[in-house]
């Protein structure tokens, strides 16, 4: 089968998963790594306060309301 759009890929990455199960391990590393990227870009760009950093620039962002608004 040749991919012909993104589905396709999805199919086959699928169809791949369920005869070859050492691809499991290869995903698993591959969201372990990305969320061990974010944890640390979020904590380089809130510090270790990372609740208050967050809000106050999700608030200077217009994202949350401003302390004291309804």
């Amino acid at each position: 089968m040749k991919p012909v759009n993104d589905l396709d890929y999805v199919e086959m990455y699928a169809e791949a998963l369920k005869n070859d199960n050492r691809l499991f391990a290869q995903q698993k590393e591959l969201i372990d790594s990305q969320m061990q990227a974010s944890s640390s870009l979020f904590r380089n760009m809130f510090g270790e306060d990372f609740a208050t950093e967050a809000r106050m620039y999700l608030r200077k962002r217009g994202v949350l309301k401003p302390l004291g608004a309804e």
